[in-house]
């Protein structure tokens, strides 16, 4: 690919690094340059640091309004081992959820799923839904791993390949014949693996959920994804002590601690080109930042407009940035009486109107509005809210851009009341938080929020590499390889600091 023949020069001498925006991605690239001997300016046009992390609090009530849980810690393990001598636990409190995950599905059946262990997760799927139901999805999850292997390597620790149409177009799920009439056919999608290999709509419902958090359609979202529920029972659930904002926190005071420079309310608008190469950024107050090469954590849009009229930054035979991904509607709720000790960390209602939900979010145009699938935190943490006291989460996959409606928050309430009876007796006050807040934090058009990158699917959820046409631009976060979340976010930035202080030979962590 023409993007990574054009990667950034490798630096042996101290470099001067600008980097856009102090997303969690973006900060972790700055951290590990920081380490390398250069030095490293962040410009953020907020006057906060985490991108979509953010944390709300009101009346000794205190909210995650990004992502509530950390999957595969790991990746911040490695950060802070690279980074410095203090380990990711000495700067966080990192407490595993169990159960993992409570079920209510569509026929009032339940379930709750131990952390981390097939065995457990078998036992409780076979209890609650019948003989036989927790061993296919323990076989299913055997399967998924074998995707996982197949695939973690180039979709998480090395630069998206030059080659990367050999991703595109090699499923790496192995699927189980299917016999229909006179056919054989093999799952293509998550949609057909619920149906033909888990065969219970309880099992698919638990299936599709996972990809339904990161914003893909299951009927669309290539059977590569059953990595998504893979990842989650392989490496467990965890929450952070105090809120996923503390991750945040952590990461930003490494920064600092490395010597990382942040300048807040800095809004750039263009990225300077020198002698064929990003020489620096211009900023909104009129200055000019020279730079030896330029990191950006935005959006392809935003990319865009700081590259007007200039070289193209992607070309046609390069993945393309994924396109009208949802966003997401989070309700917080701050509700009198405190929280018992028999619930569940998480609980996801499932809908009743599955076609209805999807045609919703994923239709074109957009398909009137149904019955969600809530996931509800209740975390079991005293800094979450007032002694006596409940915080509680509602989040749901929505279109990006479109407004909320009073009805729309009146619909997530009334399924949320399903794993939560009494919630409207015990409601003090609730806040919305829109696709609009999330472009707000974030600058994202519409609110968008990224899925991670998969195989298959002809290439469609890849993300770009990290790599540009420009030579001295690289981009991280989300919007680049290896995609949207936080581990994903984490690596973004391990490979960007690689690509840059290594040079084009880098091929990712050994």
């Amino acid at each position: 690919m023409a993007g990574l023949s054009a990667a950034a020069d490798k630096v042996t001498d101290m470099a001067r690094i600008a980097v856009i925006g102090a997303g969690t991605g973006a900060m972790a690239a700055a951290a590990r340059l920081a380490v390398a001997g250069h030095r490293v300016v962040v410009y953020e046009r907020t006057q906060t640091y985490g991108g979509a992390v953010r944390r709300l609090s009101r009346d000794g009530f205190s909210f995650d309004t990004g992502p509530g849980l950390l999957p595969l810690p790991a990746v911040y393990r490695d950060l802070f081992v690279k980074t410095g001598r203090e380990p990711l636990e000495d700067c966080v409190e990192l407490v595993q959820v169990d159960p993992a995950s409570r079920h209510l599905f569509a026929d009032g059946t339940e379930v709750s799923l131990p952390n981390a262990s097939r065995a457990g997760v078998v036992s409780a799927l076979d209890a609650a839904l019948g003989a036989g139901a927790g061993g296919r999805w323990g076989d299913f999850l055997v399967r998924a791993r074998e995707a996982w292997d197949r695939t973690r390597r180039p979709l998480l620790e090395e630069p998206l390949w030059p080659d990367w149409t050999a991703l595109a177009e090699r499923e790496p799920y192995p699927a189980v014949p299917h016999k229909k009439l006179l056919r054989t056919r093999r799952a293509g999608t998550l949609a057909e693996i619920g149906a033909w290999e888990l065969r219970d709509a309880r099992l698919a419902a638990l299936l599709e959920s996972h990809a339904l958090a990161h914003g893909l359609d299951p009927r669309t979202a290539p059977a590569s994804a059953a990595v998504l529920p893979y990842m989650e029972h392989a490496f467990g659930t965890w929450y952070v002590r105090g809120g996923i904002r503390e991750l945040a926190r952590a990461v930003y005071e490494r920064c600092l601690a490395r010597k990382v420079e942040f300048v807040f309310g800095a809004e750039v608008t263009g990225i300077v080109e020198k002698d064929g190469r990003a020489a620096g950024l211009e900023l909104a107050e009129g200055s000019v930042v020279e730079s030896d090469h330029v990191v950006a954590g935005v959006a392809p849009a935003v990319l865009d407009r700081l590259l007007p009229g200039t070289t193209a930054v992607r070309g046609a035979d390069e993945v393309a940035p994924q396109r009208r991904m949802p966003s997401r509607l989070t309700v917080l709720l701050a509700l009198r009486g405190g929280r018992p000790e028999e619930a569940a960390h998480r609980t996801v209602v499932h809908t009743h109107d599955r076609e209805g939900e999807l045609d919703r979010i994923f239709g074109d145009p957009v398909g009137p509005a149904a019955t969600p699938t809530v996931t509800m935190l209740r975390p079991d943490d005293p800094a979450s809210a007032p002694h006596g006291h409940e915080a509680v989460t509602l989040t749901v996959t929505v279109p990006s851009g479109p407004a909320v409606s009073q009805p729309d928050v009146d619909r997530i309430l009334e399924a949320a009341g399903r794993a939560l009876p009494d919630l409207r007796d015990r409601l003090l006050w609730r806040e919305v938080r829109t696709a609009a807040d999330i472009a707000e934090d974030t600058g994202v058009p519409g609110g968008a929020v990224p899925a991670p990158a998969l195989a298959a699917a002809g290439g469609r959820l890849l993300q770009p590499s990290n790599t540009t046409r420009v030579p001295g631009l690289l981009t991280v976060g989300g919007w680049s390889h290896p995609g949207g979340g936080l581990p994903h976010a984490g690596m973004s930035g391990a490979l960007v600091a690689g690509l840059i202080v290594e040079g084009p030979g880098f091929r990712g962590s050994q």
